[in-house]
Order: structure tokens, then C-alpha cells, then sequence
């Protein structure tokens, strides 16, 4: 028996857990907007300065980057529809669980501060992505299931060929009784 279980939203929830976003995290966020009727991506990279509220249905997280010189933050939901997927850029090691105090600072210091960060390449899939792959076992799939079932009458064939060859070449007793004759003409 299954559990209820509700969903809070449409998108992969575990899959965006897992990701363990957290403060320091450079991440590239791709944002789907409707314009005109059309949908399209747009993304928004920048550092991660506060993860709040967890894993939990409410969380979030808020980005901040510097374009044309105006530093802009925007906070996103965790498990909002209109992402579509995040990629985590780089991991920082940092020494707070809220780097405000990042948006006073000059770059050069932002610079000096994250120089142990590495490059890593995590991500969550996209609509489309999870879609493909999900199509792709799919036909994986039946493509495995179609081969056993072809290999299965393939050994049946096999048998059957087998008995018919044995059959042949037993001897019967009209057979028998044809070759004794004959080696009792020869003698």
C-alpha cells in the first residue's frame, strides 16, 4: 500500500535536494520567462550568499552578481517551477553561513577571500533532459526485452531442429529389419 504523498511542485524535488547548495557556491541558474506567448531561458550566474530554510518545501537562495558594474541580487526559490535547472560553477570554502558582508567589499578582497575555490561541474537536469533520459531507458527497455525474446525463439528453433535430427537418425524397426537382410545377402 502506498503512502499519500503530496507534491509541492512539478519539478524533480530530490533531485534539487541533492544538489547542496550552499553560501560560497558560484551557481548559473536558468530561468524559464514567457514572452509573447514563447518560452525562453535566460540564465543568471553569480555567487551564493544565504541558503535559508534548508531542503524544506520554502527554501531558498539568494544570488548575487555584478553586471555593468551594479551589483544584483535576486532570490529564488529552491523548488520553483520557473527554474529549470541549476549548475553549481564553483565551490568556495567559507566561514559563513551568510556572506553579507560580500556586498561591501570590493572585488579584489571577493578575489582573495575564495582563492581555495575548485571548478566542479554539478548540476540538475533539465525538463528536457529528464524527458530524454526517461524515453531513452524507456526504448532501452524494450529493445532488451524484444532481443530475449528473439533469443528465446531462436533456441526454440534450435531444439526443435535438434530433435529432428535425431529422429532421423535413429533406426527404426522397419529400418532394421532392411539392414539384417541386407548383411545376411552379403554373407
Amino acid at each position: 500500500m502506498k503512502a499519500n504523498t503530496t507534491n509541492i511542485s512539478p519539478v524533480n524535488m530530490e533531485d534539487r535536494k541533492n544538489l547542496g547548495i550552499r553560501s560560497g557556491d558560484t551557481v548559473r541558474v536558468w530561468v524559464k520567462i514567457q514572452e509573447k506567448g514563447k518560452t525562453r531561458l535566460q540564465a543568471f550566474e553569480g555567487l551564493v550568499l544565504a541558503v535559508k530554510h534548508g531542503a524544506e518545501a520554502g527554501a531558498t537562495f539568494t544570488v548575487r552578481k555584478v553586471s555593468l558594474g551594479v551589483g544584483v541580487e535576486r532570490i529564488f526559490p529552491l523548488y520553483s517551477p520557473s527554474i529549470d535547472k541549476i549548475e553549481i560553477v564553483k565551490r568556495a570554502n567559507v566561514r559563513r553561513s551568510k556572506l553579507y558582508h560580500i556586498r561591501e567589499k570590493v572585488a579584489r578582497e571577493i578575489k582573495r577571500q575564495m582563492r581555495k575555490m575548485k571548478m566542479v561541474n554539478i548540476s540538475s537536469l533539465s525538463d528536457v533532459e529528464e524527458e530524454t533520459r526517461i524515453k531513452k531507458e524507456q526504448e532501452e527497455d524494450e529493445a532488451r526485452i524484444k532481443a530475449e525474446e528473439e533469443a528465446k525463439a531462436q533456441a526454440e528453433i534450435e531444439t526443435q531442429k535438434e530433435e529432428v535430427i535425431e529422429e532421423k537418425e535413429t533406426p527404426t524397426e522397419e529400418t532394421k529389419e532392411e539392414i539384417t537382410e541386407e548383411n545376411k545377402k552379403e554373407e
